[in-house]
Formats: structure tokens, C-alpha cells, sequence
């Protein structure tokens, strides 16, 4: 029996490459130290899981800013407007990499970056391919053969994983009618068979194939796809062992098609559709091997060794040993790196820590798996230790709160439900708000500079006093107030300088939560983030942000935002318990935000925006499932933001998402102003809300936050005039696409004047 691993977190346990990366980008770092972080991390990723026992260990998991990325460039799927930058010959495979991901202004250039939306159900970003017709690929980097040879020098044979061919076409978009982009699947294997070659020559053993769309609804067409691919494969490379993964989801209708398949071993995810063994097995080829995706790659709680070895046991019995692999559900770029450098028990306290496993010890669970299978001794310590742990996290007081679970039981219909409809509610909030055609905002957060993160770490390391701490920021939110006024924001925000992230800032207030010091993973490129833990029931002790934004608003006379993060994106983005539904959870954290959402507006706040990037993100991947989420999901958002009056704004954001799908969902939000992500998308993103004729107010972001490019008020113009084919102007609000916490000060404030110089240029001439 073998261990394998789908993918390793390649963001270092310190976040290195985050900042050689930044570094780099910065210009205070050169293309030769950058390449020289990513080989240490690969090094010490091979050699850590030799450590640990894994018998297959993967390469090219690593990648410098996304794995499609990485596949785009390989296959040579480079859009048009990035052949100046190869041509400039100061330039390396490396900035062109960057260039289609943050886009390119340099040198009198000026190119956006290519569109970036969630991967699958998780808060991942990858860089979305572009397809046109009839168009042709070649083999361009070779990073997936350089990566093998240069494991292979150290003496490790790994398992290269790759996206595989027709999950790579359906990850991308059309960019122009006409055609469906399965239909290059002809003109993209050739690359496939090309790059397989030149590794069969480098005496590799097995290939791993991704190809999660496995896992979700397929057409007449993709099925045919799969079946094409791998038997072209399997006929062109007879002795070349194949592993076919699919994750996030259970096999469903494309059973039948994903046995048939001619490789040599296939991966099912256990921990998301435990059932799947059953109906996998009698149904699985003579020969072929199957992965059991045992362990949890997407959440930090230890592995129940007793269910794991029940499946185990299970295969074992109907199949040979040779004949069964185990594994992570899916790759380990969704979990923390390791738990051993959580040594603060303030933080996360030892009881709490003792349920938990990050990536580094879910190798060894996989290891400790493998010898208790082998072995069948439920007396070893590793046995013993691991069911302690799990009763003990069953039957802990710290878990239940039964005010909490009483609260949400008594939840009504009417808890859910604004007094009036937007019509009645758009007119009052007018005439209290009194805000002119194309009203200018932003999502919230301004750039947190390194001397703001310095005054946080000081304040946790008590070298600034809690009053200290508490000046210095009132300065810079007084600041950030000042200039907003200045340039002509309409709607202000308190620039959200007190906070470290969206979600953990809320954590950190909530019960029910506890968090970790290092347990950074990656969201895209190198934007790392540190999810917290929901370990038990959640309430809120006292208001989070009213202070903040009473402070702000006491500085003028235009209306700031109150800003809080929505229900079900606080519990998307943090590590959730899996011991009861997640719709539970969900209503625990409505409760809590309604709560704060009725003291913002006792403070006299009168715009208060609830963002919830993450509804769409956790649709589940099979369209028959969604109903049951998006009722819980929605009802949770009009939960947390139907307590307050008509005259009370209630505004959302939402980003990297496509809509169409949902849109009535979107609409049942009932949110009276809601911001999307369109700069990247070139407005389509906002066709779906124009033919639904989306009753409420919208704001398409007219800029792409997540480059560092600054757009002109020209092509800001260009976007809006696009927004208004399809959008009433009356409807219409303007604003970035996303928060600009990550952004410089330069950039920002550039693009944010030239954003109300394009709204101001607009009001003229519109007649409404």
C-alpha cells in the first residue's frame, strides 16, 4: 500500500516566498535570489515528506504565483497583449509569468492583468485562461520537466502532478463566440504527449493528473473529452503510471465514466463524500488502483484514525494491498504548514491545539494510517493517542453554549426580512443621504503600511500602550478622512487601519473562536492569509467596530461606512467545526453581526456595508445541491442585515465571482447597494445583472485593485459607459473593484482621483 500526497503548501512556513516575491516586485530583490527562494522551498518540501515517509511525493505543486498560471504558460496560452513584454528583452519568463498575473506598466507599456476568480469552492484565486477559436498551443516552459530533474538530483523519484487537459480548457473562458473551448481539446493534447515524452525519458514512474471537473456537471461533449484524453494518452505511454485525482466533491453520474477511464490509478475524496467508497468499489476496474482521500486537506482538524482505517480496511478487503493508495482528500496548499510553531498557548490553547493538524502532521497521519492498516494493532500509542483526542474534543465544555443554540432556534421568518421594499427604502435613504448621480465610494480598506503593521505588532508586544496604539491610529483614520474629503468621495470609510484581516479581526472579537500565530495559506500570488479556527458556538460579547466608525463619522459631514464582514464569508474564510452543518455556524455568526449591525445604526452610522465575497465561492460544485445552500446562505446575510430601518443603507461586495447562476439569489439579498468585481472582467460580469434587470443599486468596480497598475480616467470612463448599456444610470455607484489594503498610497490615491474625476465627467451630460 502506498502513501502519496497531492500537493504540498509552497508559501514557506514563514511565508518566504510572500516576501522574495515582493521583494522582487518591489525591485529591492533580484530575478536570481527570488529563484534561489523558490529552489530552497521545493528542497525542504521533498525532503520534509521523504522524512515523513511518503512514498509518492509530488512536484510541480510548487509555483510562484498559481498552478494555472503556470499550466497557461506552459502550453503557451499567452493572450496578444503580452508578446511587447516578451519582446523586451530585459525582460524574463518570470516577469511575463507576473505581467499576465498582476499586469505590466513599464517602459511606456501598459497592460492589464488577466482575470482571477475562486478555484472551485475554496478562497483560492487562480489566474483564468484565455481561449479563442481554433487556436493552437506549444510546449512553452518547461518547469514541470526542470522540477522533476532537479528533485530527481537529489535522489527523489516524484510524482510530477499536472492540470490535467480538459479540466485545464474548462477553467478558462471564451474570449470571443462561436466555439466552445472543449473544442481545442485536439490542438492541446499534442502538448500533453509532447511534455509526457521528454519526462518518460527522464525515467519518471508516475504522472498525477487534476481533473476536479470530475467532480461537478459535465456536458455530452467534456465526457468525450475525458475519454479522448486518456486514451490517447494510455495508447501513447502503455507503461506510464497514471493517477487521475478528483476533489472537493463526490464522483456522482460521472462514476461510470471516471472507472472507465484507461489509468492506472484513480483518487476519490472521502472526507466530502464519505459514501463514495461504496459505490466506487464494485465498480472499479480489474487492475486499476484506487487513492483513498483519507485525510482532510482543507481543514485543520485531526484525522478520526478509527473512520479513516474503517475505509481503509474496507478497500483492503476488496482489493490487494498493491492495489490501494492513500492519501490527502486534495492538495495541502489549503492548509496551514505546520503546527509545531504554535508554541503560544495564549493564542491557541493546548487543549484546543491537541484536535488540531496542519499540513507537515498530516503526513504523519497519513504514515501512522499506513502502519495501522499494514498491521491491524489497535493497542499501538499513535491509536491510542489519536481516539483520546477525539473524545476529548466531543465531550469539552469549551464547544457548547446552549443561549447560543437557543438563539438560533428561535430565529423567525421576520428575523429575515427588511420593514419595506427597496423602492420605499431608496427614496428615504435619499433624502437622508442626499447623494448626487454616480455616487463615489470604495470597499473600505485603505493601504496598510508598514508602520501601521508595526504599530499592531508593537501593541501585542506591549512596546505601545493600548492608549499609545489608539492615538496613532485615530491620526491616520483622521487622515485618511481628510483626504477623501479632499479629492471628492461621496461616501467615505474609515480606511479600516485597526484591523488585520476581514475575517480574523472579527474572530478575535467573536466567542467560539481561537487562532493561530503561523497558520498562513495561500489566497493568490502572495497574498497569504491566516484563517481562524470556529471550534465552538459563536456569540459576540460586546460591539466590534463601533467605536471605529463612530470616530471616523465624528470627523465630517459625508456619511462613512459602517464595514463588517458577512456571516457566511466569515465562516467560508475561517476553519469551521466539522461537528455540526455549517448552516448552524452560519446563523451563530448572523446573530452576531445583526447584533453589531443595530448598534452601528444606535451610533448614528447610516451607510453600513456587510460584505460577503463568499457566497458564491461556497456553492457546492453540483448544481443540484444549491438550493438547500443558497436558502441558508441568503437568509443568514437578510439575518445579519434586516433588523435596521428603511433609512439605514445596507450595502454588500462581492468579488471574482460569476453570477449569472445565482443572480435571483443575489437579488434575495435584498441588499439596497451592492459592489462586484468587473475592471478584469471588462464589465461582462455585470451582463448578468443588467438582463435580469437587477432591481437594486450597483457598483461595478472600475478598477482592477490586485494590480499595481493605475488605470486612466479615460479607460474608467470607457468602463462606466459600458455599465450604463446595460444598468440605469440612477442604479449605477462607482468604485474599485475590491478593499485596497493591499495596495501603495501612490498608486491609490492616483487611481482614486482619477475615479471621481471620471463619475464627476459623467453627471453632466446623463439626463435621468
Amino acid at each position: 500500500m502506498l502513501t502519496h500526497n497531492l500537493g504540498y503548501p509552497r508559501i514557506g512556513s514563514q511565508r518566504e516566498l510572500k516576501r522574495a516575491s515582493e521583494n522582487y516586485w518591489a525591485g529591492k530583490s533580484t530575478l536570481k535570489n527570488l529563484l534561489q527562494v523558490g529552489k530552497n522551498l521545493r528542497h525542504e518540501n521533498w525532503l520534509l515528506q521523504k522524512q515523513a515517509g511518503i512514498d509518492l511525493i509530488p512536484s510541480n505543486d510548487f509555483s510562484f504565483y498559481d498552478q494555472v498560471l503556470d499550466a497557461s504558460l506552459m502550453v503557451n496560452a499567452i493572450p496578444e497583449r503580452y508578446h511587447e513584454v516578451i519582446l523586451n528583452k530585459n525582460n524574463s519568463e518570470l516577469d511575463l509569468y507576473f505581467a499576465m498575473a498582476r499586469g505590466y506598466q513599464k517602459d511606456g507599456l501598459d497592460v492589464t492583468a488577466m482575470e482571477m476568480t475562486k478555484w472551485f469552492d475554496t478562497n483560492y484565486h487562480y489566474i483564468v485562461p484565455e481561449f479563442h477559436k481554433d487556436q493552437k498551443f506549444k510546449l512553452f516552459s518547461t518547469k514541470v520537466i526542470d522540477e522533476f530533474y532537479e528533485a530527481k538530483q537529489l535522489g527523489i523519484i516524484t510524482k510530477p502532478v499536472l492540470i490535467g487537459p480538459v479540466s485545464y480548457l474548462l477553467l478558462g473562458k471564451e474570449k470571443e463566440t462561436g466555439f466552445e473551448r472543449i473544442d481545442l481539446i485536439k490542438n492541446l493534447l499534442p502538448v500533453y504527449i509532447e511534455l509526457l515524452r521528454k519526462l518518460d525519458r527522464l525515467d519518471v514512474q508516475w504522472v498525477q493528473f487534476d481533473e476536479p471537473f470530475l467532480a461537478l456537471d459535465l456536458t455530452e461533449k467534456e465526457k468525450k473529452a475525458f475519454s479522448f484524453v486518456y486514451s490517447e494518452i494510455k495508447k501513447e505511454f502503455p507503461s506510464l503510471k497514471t493517477l487521475l485525482a478528483t476533489y472537493f466533491e463526490g464522483l456522482g453520474e460521472n462514476t461510470a465514466l471516471a472507472v472507465s477511464l484507461p489509468v492506472c490509478a484513480l483518487h476519490i475524496d472521502l472526507v466530502r463524500n464519505p459514501q463514495e467508497l461504496d459505490v466506487v468499489l464494485p465498480l472499479l476496474r480489474e487492475k486499476m488502483s484506487l487513492s483513498l482521500g483519507v485525510v482532510d486537506g482543507r481543514n485543520i482538524w485531526i484525522n478520526d484514525y478509527s473512520k479513516s482505517l474503517s475505509s481503509i480496511e474496507k478497500t483492503l478487503g476488496a482489493l490487494k494491498d498493491h492495489r490501494v493508495m492513500i492519501a490527502p482528500s486534495c492538495s495541502l496548499i489549503h492548509s496551514p504548514c505546520d503546527l509545531e510553531l504554535e508554541t503560544n498557548d495564549t493564542i491557541l490553547p493546548p487543549e484546543i491545539k491537541g484536535w488540531m493538524s496542519f499540513a507537515k502532521q498530516k503526513l504523519r497521519e497519513l504514515a501512522e494510517l499506513k502502519e495501522l492498516a499494514m498491521s491491524l494493532d489497535r493497542s499501538s500509542a499513535s491509536y491510542l493517542r489519536n481516539q483520546k483526542a477525539i473524545g476529548d474534543r466531543k465531550t469539552s465544555a469549551l464547544i457548547h453554549n446552549p443561549a447560543v443554540k437557543q438563539r438560533v432556534a428561535a430565529i423567525t421568518d421576520a428575523d429575515a426580512t427588511r420593514k419595506s421594499t427597496f423602492t420605499i427604502r431608496k427614496k428615504k435613504q435619499q433624502q437622508s443621504l442626499n447623494l448626487p448621480l454616480f455616487p463615489t465610494t470604495t470597499i473600505g480598506s485603505f493601504p496598510q503600511t508598514a508602520e501601521v503593521r508595526s504599530w499592531r505588532a508593537k501593541l501585542k508586544n506591549l512596546a505601545l500602550s493600548p492608549a499609545e496604539y489608539d492615538t496613532l491610529i485615530k491620526q491616520e483614520t483622521e487622515k485618511a478622512i481628510r483626504w477623501q474629503e479632499a479629492i471628492g468621495l461621496d461616501v467615505l470609510v474609515h480606511g479600516e487601519f485597526e484591523r488585520n484581516d476581514m475575517v480574523e479581526y472579527f474572530g478575535e472579537q467573536l466567542n467560539g473562536y481561537v487562532f493561530s500565530k503561523n497558520g498562513w495559506v495561500q489566497s493568490y500570488g502572495s497574498r497569504c492569509v491566516k484563517p481562524p479556527i470556529i471550534f465552538g458556538d459563536v456569540s459576540r460579547p460586546k460591539p466590534m467596530t463601533v467605536y471605529w466608525s463612530s470616530f471616523a463619522q465624528s470627523l465630517t459631514k459625508r456619511p462613512v461606512k459602517g464595514m463588517l464582514t458577512g456571516p457566511v464569508t466569515i465562516l467560508q474564510w475561517s476553519f469551521v467545526r466539522d461537528d455540526q452543518p455549517r448552516s448552524e455556524t452560519t446563523f451563530q455568526i448572523a446573530l452576531a453581526v445583526r447584533d453589531e449591525v443595530l448598534d452601528l445604526e444606535k451610533a448614528g452610522i447610516k451607510i453600513i456595508q456587510i460584505d460577503e465575497p463568499a457566497i458564491r465561492e461556497g456553492l457546492p460544485l453540483r448544481k443540484s445541491d444549491w438550493h438547500n445552500y443558497l436558502a441558508w446562505a441568503i437568509k443568514a446575510f437578510r439575518i445579519s442585515a434586516s433588523g435596521v430601518k428603511d433609512e439605514t443603507q445596507i450595502h454588500t461586495h462581492m468579488c471574482y465571482s460569476e453570477f449569472n447562476d445565482i443572480i435571483q439569489s443575489i437579488a434575495d439579498m435584498d441588499a439596497d447597494v451592492i459592489t462586484i468585481e468587473c475592471s478584469r472582467s471588462q464589465m461582462e460580469l455585470l451582463d448578468a445583472f443588467g438582463q435580469f434587470k437587477y432591481p437594486n443599486d450597483i457598483g461595478p468596480g472600475v478598477y482592477d485593485i490586485h494590480s499595481p497598475r493605475v488605470p486612466s480616467r479615460e479607460e474608467m470612463i470607457f468602463l462606466l459607459n459600458k455599465a450604463r448599456t446595460v444598468i440605469p444610470a440612477a442604479q449605477i455607484w462607482v468604485n474599485p473593484d475590491c478593499g485596497l489594503k493591499t495596495r501603495h498610497w501612490n498608486e491609490t490615491k492616483k487611481a482614486l482621483i482619477e475615479m471621481v474625476g471620471a463619475a464627476k465627467e459623467l453627471r453632466e451630460p446623463v439626463v435621468v
